[in-house]
């Protein structure tokens, strides 16, 4: 188990390949670096692909959260990232982003610009945030205490893994035919979203709508100067079109691509899609 040193704690760490091309890729909420792992096979070989687990997921520390959560902020996450490329001796990389890591990957762009070349964007939560009400507090809640409950709301995050007539309140989703050899990838899934810290449970939508209500990182999005490739799966339940045509139209130099056929993680449901759009991004292009 690789870990680095980010500031006062330690972070979970994975690479590969061994290319002379870095790319960062940040995680999105209640994952882990390892929802690449199944694309990596088809990157291309002049990467060096390094994923970095947020504080309290995957093999991260846990430190203890603040009763605000404010040690678990967007802005945390990404002060934690910057010092995890200092002590890795990264002076510029590409970026890979999946839903929440978009938030944190905006602030880490807005804070060194410099350091970054171009950004991949798979379904990313806006800099907008996102804002979660009583019923969606009480969602991680119930989550937090029920495997089971936690089981059928991430298949949410991988919705075309399923069948979609089995996604019905109080039901277990059940996986469509074809799909066999993804089940012990979710299986896995599930495992590292059950082990994340209280941090980050609660910790996550208490800071997203924070960045929702503030509004301050949204005033910036027009600062993202950064070639970005937004990706929206069709099929994504969790965020929403709207925000990201928004989103590309105030950014200088971003593009959204709708895909069919998928949802919220192209990166599980349709890894060798997804390497393709890393490849056609990164491969041959210095950062």
């Amino acid at each position: 188990m690789a870990k680095v040193q980010a500031g006062e704690i330690e972070l979970g760490m994975r690479t590969w390949g061994s290319g002379d091309i870095t790319v960062l890729f940040i995680h999105g909420n209640l994952a882990s670096k390892d929802w690449i792992e199944m694309a990596t096979t088809w990157f291309p070989p002049d990467l060096k692909v390094i994923g970095l687990d947020w504080r309290g997921c995957g093999d991260s520390d846990r430190p203890t959260p603040d009763e605000d959560y404010g040690n678990y902020s967007m802005a945390q996450h990404a002060a934690d990232m910057l010092a995890a490329m200092d002590s890795l001796e990264i002076e510029r990389c590409h970026l890979i982003t999946h839903s929440t890591g978009g938030v944190i990957a905006a602030r880490m762009q807005l804070e060194q610009p410099d350091r970054f070349g171009k950004v991949l964007a798979l379904n990313p939560v806006s800099p907008a945030g996102l804002k979660f009400d009583e019923a969606g507090m009480a969602m991680f809640e119930g989550m937090r205490k029920s495997r089971d409950m936690t089981r059928a709301v991430m298949a949410g995050a991988a919705s075309s893994l399923f069948k979609m007539d089995s996604f019905v309140p109080g039901g277990m989703p059940q996986f469509r035919s074809g799909v066999d050899h993804m089940q012990s990838m979710f299986d896995k899934v599930i495992d590292q979203t059950f082990s994340v810290g209280e941090g980050i449970w609660m910790g996550t939508p208490v800071n997203l709508t924070a960045e929702h209500e503030s509004g301050a990182l949204a005033e910036r999005i027009g600062e993202l100067h950064h070639e970005t490739l937004v990706i929206w799966g069709a099929q994504d339940p969790i965020i929403p079109r709207e925000d990201l045509e928004n989103m590309v139209a105030t950014m200088p130099n971003a593009r959204l691509v709708e895909v069919p056929g998928v949802g919220h993680s192209m990166n599980i449901e349709a890894p060798q899609m997804f390497a393709g759009y890393v490849a056609a991004m990164f491969s041959g292009v210095q950062p």
